[in-house]
């Protein structure tokens, strides 16, 4: 058997929490920080971005918390090149049993011209910031972003300063998802081989997939030398996303014999967070998505079904099991009892205590009275549900909407006030537009609609619909969902959700306050 050496692993670095956090609209609360956090530390991630400390009262209460939390995965916070941010960070990461200071700059012509830095001012710079995060912190991540389009000479004359300042890993970011996999692989080679002291350190690769090659870059700088990759679940980031965690993890384990090389993570539980950070950031997989997208391991022509019924391996690369589907989509019924419930919710991957599971079986109950079979994707849907936040400022206590091809559409809609019953009527153009109309009138607000998306759960005309609605009010961001055989009600309670986070938000942040005081969403 061939000895597994350090050379073999590649370390998992997540930035779900950091830089998929920057996508527009995929705010988290504190509590779901705290909860992904968790799902990460225990499927095997080896080191937690947790967010950027200086950005926020929030983000550095986030930080600070997972940092005590954590109990496998070194926790990581994000600083620009000043000691303010360095020292804020430190802060938060103190806490944990292992951390990382990760500070960056801009070195490339165009990130450059951003300070107004010489390139000799930006290196005296690199050499204060690092020596400063090392002073507080063993283990501190340097990255030059916008890496791949910086100046050869410049590039490895920074690499240098950081390494000798202390730097225990070098990340080379491909800020823009400019770079394609042979020159991904070549420059992380040719750094390793030419910068004094590189075989000291850790080179990582940091990918964004704006021309859809993130993956493959960064398996290209394992090849080339990296032995970290900096990834998301379900590929989450600013403009088209980052390297997706679930498809290099796999991609390593599927094809073994040409990437020879191991990573940490427990695979089993990639389908659990991934449904977990979807519900939370209020982005939906798409359904063709490598690894965790819906149709990633269904057949539906002839041909594959009879491929499937005679050697699965004809059709599937990978076994469902192996990414935590259960393998089966066995469906439960009105006349189920909670044994079963508990039991298929565990099949699923969800391990329930005996409240919660009383809350849920509630509302199994429910639905299966509206609909015949509640399949597996309807219990994913309740499960994913099931984190109303407290906010219960306003309830949906009643709706009764009119519709039809002459004249516009009436909504009358009963609501729960803060314990006062308030009743509203609209007319609109649809029974959607009527309903969200009525709750603007039972609850004045001028949050503005960023996002209103319906998807059907399973097939069939009494199929849940799960409703996502995104919401901006004065810089800041909520989302809602809700899951109901009725789309409009499922519309109009997703909606109410967003609100009631908007509501919690407001007062969390106080008079005046805006959602984050410093704006990072091009700190890649």
């Amino acid at each position: 058997m061939t000895n597994v050496t350090d050379q073999d692993r590649v370390l998992i670095f997540d930035t779900t929490l950091r830089d998929g956090e920057q996508s527009p609209g995929a705010t988290m609360t504190h509590d779901e920080k705290l909860e992904i956090a968790e799902l990460l530390d225990e499927m095997g991630v080896d080191i937690i971005e947790a967010g950027f400390p200086i950005a926020s009262e929030g983000d550095f209460k986030a930080v600070t918390e997972i940092a005590q939390r954590s109990k496998n995965s070194r926790i990581c916070g994000l600083a620009r090149a000043n000691f303010a941010d360095i020292d804020r960070c430190w802060e938060a990461v103190k806490h944990a049993e292992q951390n990382r200071i990760h500070t960056f700059i801009g070195t490339s012509p165009l990130h450059r011209a951003i300070p107004n830095l010489t390139q000799d001012e930006m290196a005296e710079k690199i050499h204060e910031t690092v020596s400063h995060a090392r002073n507080l912190c063993e283990n501190v991540q340097w990255s030059p972003m916008d890496a791949t389009r910086t100046e050869w000479d410049y590039l490895c004359r920074v690499i240098e300063i950081a390494i000798k300042a202390g730097a225990t890993t070098i990340n080379i970011p491909d800020t823009v998802g400019y770079t394609a996999p042979v020159e991904s692989a070549d420059l992380i080679k040719r750094l390793i081989e030419t910068v004094p002291g590189a075989d000291e350190v850790i080179f990582a690769t940091h990918c964004h997939n704006d021309l859809g090659m993130a993956t493959a870059n960064s398996l290209a700088a394992v090849a080339g030398g990296a032995r970290q990759i900096e990834c998301t679940i379900n590929g989450l980031g600013e403009r088209a996303g980052n390297t997706a965690l679930e498809e290099v993890v796999m991609a390593l384990r599927t094809r073994n014999d040409i990437m020879p090389w191991r990573t940490g993570i427990d695979t089993t539980k990639i389908m659990h967070i991934s449904r977990r950070v979807a519900t939370v950031s209020g982005f939906n997989v798409q359904f063709n998505k490598a690894i965790v997208g819906k149709n990633a391991f269904a057949h539906e022509s002839g041909i594959h079904q009879d491929g499937m019924l005679k050697n699965r391996e004809n059709f599937e690369i990978m076994r469902p099991e192996d990414v935590g589907l259960s393998g089966t989509s066995l469906p439960l019924g009105k006349h189920s009892g909670r044994a079963a419930l508990r039991e298929k919710l565990s099949t699923l991957g969800y391990e329930v205590g005996d409240n919660q599971l009383k809350d849920i079986f509630v509302r199994f109950k429910e639905l299966a009275d509206r609909k015949k079979e509640v399949f597996d994707d309807d219990l994913i849907a309740l499960m994913s549900l099931d984190d109303d936040d407290g906010n219960d400022h306003l309830q949906l206590v009643s709706m009764k909407v009119t519709c039809g091809t002459v004249g516009k559409a009436e909504a009358t809609i009963e609501m729960d006030v803060d314990g006062q019953e308030v009743i509203a009527t609209e007319t609109g153009d649809g029974p959607v537009d009527a309903a969200f109309r009525a709750i603007r009138r039972v609850h004045p607000n001028t949050a503005h609609l960023q996002l209103y998306q319906v998807h059907a759960v399973t097939e069939g005309t009494d199929a849940q619909a799960t409703v996502s609605v995104r919401l901006e009010e004065d810089g800041m961001i909520a989302t809602g969902q809700s899951a109901n055989t009725d789309t409009v009600v499922a519309s109009a309670k997703a909606y109410i959700h967003a609100l009631n986070r908007l509501i919690v938000r407001r007062e969390k942040a106080g008079p005046g306050a805006d959602a984050r005081e410093i704006s990072y969403k091009d700190l890649s």
